[in-house]
């Protein structure tokens, strides 16, 4: 339409055509109107509330989403999609009057685990001719975590020590031993600070203990992309968190590690936010043998995992208790349980569950 103007008008004035000039007049004040219609900018406040903003995979989550127009202009007909995770939501804008809210609610998709981002709201400006089209977003993004769905477990092994604070008492001593160093805040006794690593650093590192008393159950998830087929990560996550909710209800100390690292936060946040990658299992069982963080070890794997059991295998004499869930794999010849580990193969959580709950080694 612009080059079509230029031309009308050259042509027109050039050769004296005052019908081409004409036309060439009136694409060019199109295209002007165009740029005016739709680069007008409507004020709207966008708030959205998710409720609830943390749910487990396959219950309902709705988003409320509120837009008011703030504009003193008259009511104005417009186009806006709201995002929620990788679809649109149609939001009707029609006749929006000035001073007025309209309230949109809309389900999240929570059949996958994981974040889901929503928003922004597009607003999108056409002009009449369908000349220019301009999107815009209006509101803040927020994020709905979905959760692995937990399947109860009745059964949570007791472990071999306790502390006299413990529901159990097994053995009436523990003892104390180094878990990792943080930077120093007021408060900290001066006899916990590492002077060697501070020094290193250049600020007080404070010296972060551990009660071995405690009995700990160590969840290693297996997060290597090479360890798993199909949705068998997905199911390790979901007897993860399923073992992480139950150690939680009984009171009993969890500790969660990824074989690719990086598990820092909540547990439940952790599982929701894991994904597959690279990782060096070798690398993480020695680390998880010089720390001794617990008495109780399970290794959840898919079924590429099964080479590694061996391996697996030789901290039962770090951790007294040790368990390996290989899920995902139904079909192939099912691994023996051994007086160093016991294993449980199950095709996805619900089945892990059940079979978990059958179990006599605890």
């Amino acid at each position: 339409m612009i080059v079509a103007a230029f031309a009308l008008l050259g042509v027109g004035f050039r050769y004296g055509y005052p019908d081409l000039a004409l036309l060439g007049a009136s694409a060019a004040l199109a295209v002007v109107a165009a740029v005016v219609f739709a680069f007008w900018r409507p004020r709207l406040g966008v708030t959205r509330v998710a409720d609830p903003d943390r749910v487990a995979r396959g219950e309902p989550a709705d988003v409320t989403l509120t837009i008011s127009n703030t504009s003193r202009m008259r009511a104005a007909t417009l186009i806006a999609t709201d995002r929620c995770g990788s679809t649109s939501v149609e939001v009707p804008l029609l006749r929006f009057r000035a001073g007025h809210d309209t309230v949109e609610t809309y389900p999240v998709p929570t059949h996958r685990r994981g974040l889901v981002p929503i928003g922004p709201l597009h607003v999108t400006r056409r002009d009449p001719l369908g000349l220019i089209t301009l999107a815009r977003g209006y509101g803040e993004t927020i994020v709905v975590r979905v959760y692995p769905k937990v399947h109860p477990l009745r059964a949570v092994p007791a472990g071999l020590t306790r502390s006299l604070d413990g529901s159990v008492d097994k053995v009436p001593h523990g003892s104390i031993t180094f878990d990792t160093l943080r930077e120093y805040v007021p408060g900290d006794e001066l006899r916990r600070v590492h002077w060697r690593s501070s020094a290193k650093v250049g600020e007080l590192m404070v010296r972060e203990q551990l009660d071995t008393a405690e009995p700990t159950i160590v969840v290693l998830l297996d997060d290597r992309a090479s360890a798993h087929q199909g949705d068998s990560f997905e199911d390790a996550c979901e007897a993860a968190a399923s073992i992480v909710v139950a150690a939680v209800r009984e009171d009993l100390p969890v500790s969660l590690h990824l074989v690719g690292g990086g598990a820092t936060g909540p547990h439940l946040d952790v599982l929701t936010e894991a994904s597959l990658g690279d990782g060096d299992l070798a690398a993480t069982l020695r680390r998880l043998r010089a720390q001794k963080i617990g008495d109780t070890l399970i290794f959840l794997t898919g079924p590429g995992g099964r080479a590694d059991l061996g391996a697996v295998s030789g901290l039962r004499g770090v951790y007294p208790i040790a368990l390996a869930g290989i899920l995902g794999d139904r079909d192939s010849s099912p691994a023996a349980a051994t007086d160093r580990l016991l294993v449980i193969e199950a095709a996805d959580g619900a089945e892990f569950a059940a079979a978990w709950d059958g179990m006599r080694g605890w």
